[in-house]
């Protein structure tokens, strides 16, 4: 039998139905897994090994009396910290400002419990989740499994790792510019952004959304049938809706997809991307697609106005502090967030408005073509200890341009990796639907998996590099 750090929930749950594998059977391998790897990765925070064999426990007693609780039931998850958990402060990246526990789960925390997924841990983010980087001042350094030596990206910097390594099949982290797609690109493997307010959050922000990180598309899809069900606590939440997520057949002869290959300002692409992405999306004409060329949605003035308006944002957070309490944030944060204390109102104003021309530039895409393909990232690698591929607190965006404009303008984004560069990285693909069209992404995103037909591959183990 395959190990179970390599198994998808799907090959999971299939186990358990058939008592070949139980809950606590894969839990105590996980652990072992975990163990051997988290001194090199330090992607989690607060891994409670003990609890979480108690809760696989419960989970095969329920098993083995042919009554699971849920679709879950047994399956180990994570959650980035940002995301609150009954009985557990939420530390932001840096264990500053109220860390009294919360009160209640998050609704993503809530959705999983409920179908009976067994936490793993809490896994980690950079300072206010503000940075593409494993970096944190209170977590410390989150590394890639591929290569130690470099970064895993972030926000969602824990949740990457630990897909990529098999910390269990299924993660969720958050995304704001790309903090779900640029890890899981980095790290090779699947990350899903949904349509705004498809699952449920809180605290809910402009663009900021919940979602999936998994190794397969299938069980990006899996955990849609939990994390998508309403709560009232997202005032920007979707409207219920029944959608059976399981079902991913899709014929894409006739679909026009646009091919984007410029971001209109930040990194240049690397070469090694570009050629994954074209190549991705031959497979896709192969079955049956038309392609077109597509100019890119973003500008200069989109990204910083954007920039000038997050400063301001991330300014006001900071004055909350003691001027002790700043001095313990990432000195790149306190260098990129300096200027917001002079900007302007009207300025401030003019940088939130270039949300809403992302908002209008992306949905007028979607007037010519029936989805995107892109790239993900720019650029293949970046050094652990920086905190951004620039490793400049004056341009810390530059990266962010083929993601950020789907988080304004509301769009289901996914991440898929497309294969590895000439020295190992893996490197991502990025596919959009229309608003609303998450179904169709995941759909999409299948045919797309299928066409490329990669092997397995996992990251070889820390005695290994």
């Amino acid at each position: 039998m395959t190990d179970p750090h390599q198994m998808t929930a799907t090959q999971l749950l299939a186990a358990y139905r058939d008592k070949r594998l139980s809950p606590l059977d894969a839990v105590e391998a996980l652990v072992q897994h975990v163990e051997r790897w988290e001194p090199h990765l330090n992607a989690l925070y607060d891994f409670r090994p003990q609890a979480l064999l108690a809760s696989a426990q419960a989970a095969s007693e329920r098993w083995a009396r042919g009554e699971p609780r849920g679709t879950l039931d047994g399956v180990p998850v994570t959650l980035k910290e940002l995301i609150a958990t009954r009985g557990q402060p939420v530390p932001g990246g840096t264990g500053l400002g109220d860390q009294s526990p919360a009160a209640d789960d998050a609704p993503p925390a809530a959705r999983l419990a409920e179908d009976g997924a067994v936490l793993l841990g809490k896994t980690t983010c950079p300072d206010f989740g503000m940075l593409s980087s494993g970096l944190s001042s209170f977590h410390g350094l989150t590394r890639n499994p591929w290569r130690l030596e470099c970064n895993t990206g972030g926000s969602s910097s824990g949740a990457g790792a630990a897909s990529a390594a098999g910390y269990g099949p299924l993660h969720v982290g958050t995304d704001i510019g790309g903090s779900v797609r640029l890890p899981a690109a980095w790290c090779g493997t699947v990350g899903f952004k949904p349509t705004l307010g498809r699952i449920p959050i809180d605290p809910y922000y402009v663009g900021r959304c919940a979602g999936p990180m998994t190794r397969s598309v299938d069980d990006a899809a899996l955990m849609m049938t939990a994390l998508s069900r309403t709560d009232r606590r997202d005032a920007t939440r979707l409207p219920p809706e029944d959608i059976d997520w399981s079902d991913l057949d899709l014929d894409v002869s006739g679909l026009r997809i646009g091919v984007m290959m410029e971001a209109g300002c930040g990194l240049p692409l690397d070469d090694d991307i570009a050629a994954a992405v074209e190549s991705a999306a031959a497979r896709l004409e192969t079955a049956g697609v038309t392609l077109v060329p597509m100019a890119p949605v973003m500008t200069r003035e989109m990204l910083d106005g954007l920039d000038r308006f997050w400063r301001v944002r991330q300014w006001n957070a900071l004055s909350a502090l003691s001027n002790e309490q700043r001095e313990r944030v990432l000195p790149a944060i306190l260098a990129w967030a300096d200027d917001g204390g002079r900007i302007g109102g009207v300025e401030a104003v003019r940088g939130f408005e270039q949300t809403l021309a992302m908002r209008r530039a992306t949905e007028a895409v979607f007037d010519d073509v029936d989805a995107v393909i892109s790239p993900t990232t720019p650029n293949v690698a970046f050094p652990a200890d920086w905190p951004s591929p620039t490793n400049d607190p004056r341009r810390p965006f530059e990266h962010i341009v083929y993601t950020v404009p789907w988080n304004m303008g509301e769009q289901p984004a996914l991440s898929l990796n497309a294969g590895f560069s000439r020295d190992g990285m893996p490197l991502g693909v990025q596919l959009i639907g229309p608003r609303l069209a998450d179904h169709f992404v995941l759909k999409l995103a299948k045919v797309l998996e299928t066409r490329l037909a990669l092997a397995p591959s996992w990251p070889s183990p820390p005695v290994a590099q």
